[in-house]
């Protein structure tokens, strides 16, 4: 069922994917710049958030750079799909896990504080389903905003600088934990945040500034769920993209209308070539395939091997693993 937005909700849902304000009543501000009050932002939010439409009002980071992640698949046989997305659903870190329509279906994210974490899901995977795992890092991301206009199809906002990990500071995993899992709807958001954390607001306001500055926190707003708001057939297309040609073609794909993430993974010799990656999220399957022909045009790779994997479910999406010991709070999945 696709939920029906009223202009206000839409305004909400819409505008304030990213650029939260970052004072201590952020909701009164967006109110002022919308037309509406405070308690009207507020119950707006509470109630998209119950219906579904949003996962949290929270924030997205450049991979990366505070933790580590990467993405990774098994080829589960279909009998067996829901007992290996649940067994990998359960651990710790998972942020995502998806059925695709591919041999290797079942699809998932896992993220940790290090590398270690991230190898010890990995391991976990392996060892209580007995299948291989592909392990797919991130080697130079295009687009991981993971924001989209919900208007007419636009192009993905323009790149960010290279963030700057040399900007963390002692405690700032715990700050980008809560983001991940996501700020309280109600007036004082930052404050709620501080006392939980046993910090000055003042402070934690200032910290939150200073990792977007530094292209860490890659956005702060607004999350919503693709498939409650009707974009239902989504894809992720896989492309065998020699090294030389990736930076020309990744910033092409990326600023195509409704390619909504774009980046280069690491390939696996003799079992996986794909190279190059993005995510078209839309309405229907011939839009998705509209899209992606027009993709193909603007990154001159008409003619290059590439598969796609339409999205069939989604088990799990919460915020990414940052803080050890703080996992991510389970949320209603979303296919990506």
């Amino acid at each position: 069922m696709t939920l029906s937005l009223d202009p206000r909700d839409h305004a909400l849902l819409n505008d304030w994917q990213r650029d939260l304000p970052l004072e201590p009543r952020p909701f009164a501000r967006i109110g002022a710049a919308t037309g509406m009050s405070e308690s009207e932002v507020l119950s707006r939010l509470q109630r998209l958030n119950a219906a579904g439409a949003i996962s949290r009002v929270g924030g997205t980071f450049r991979p990366n750079t505070a933790g580590a992640s990467t993405l990774a698949a098994v080829a589960a046989p279909d009998w067996r799909i829901d007992e290996v997305a649940e067994a990998i659903g359960r651990l710790e870190g998972v942020n995502h896990s998806y059925l695709r329509e591919h041999a290797y279906n079942l699809w998932f994210v896992a993220t940790g504080p290090d590398r270690a974490h991230v190898d010890a899901t990995l391991a976990r995977v392996r060892s209580e389903t007995g299948l291989g795992v592909l392990d797919l890092p991130l080697v130079r991301p295009f687009n991981v905003d993971l924001g989209f206009s919900l208007d007419a199809q636009k192009a993905a906002p323009a790149p960010r600088r290279v963030a700057d990990g040399f900007v963390l500071e002692a405690g700032d995993a715990e700050i980008l934990q809560a983001l991940s899992e996501g700020l309280a709807i109600e007036p004082a958001p930052f404050a709620e945040l501080a006392a939980r954390l046993g910090r000055d607001e003042d402070a934690v306001i200032a910290r939150i500034a200073a990792l977007s500055a530094a292209g860490v926190l890659s956005r702060l707003g607004v999350i919503v769920r693709h498939r409650a708001l009707g974009w239902r057939s989504n894809a992720m297309v896989v492309w065998q993209v020699p090294e030389a040609d990736i930076p020309r073609a990744g910033p092409a794909l990326a600023a195509t209308p409704g390619v909504t993430l774009c980046y280069q993974r690491r390939t696996v010799e003799g079992v996986w070539p794909y190279s190059l990656y993005c995510m078209i999220h839309a309405r229907s399957r011939a839009e998705a395939i509209a899209t992606l022909e027009r993709a193909a045009v603007a990154a001159g790779l008409e003619q290059t091997p590439h598969e796609v994997l339409f999205s069939l479910r989604c088990f799990k999406q919460t915020g990414a693993l940052i803080a050890r010991g703080s996992a991510a709070s389970h949320s209603r999945g979303d296919a990506a």
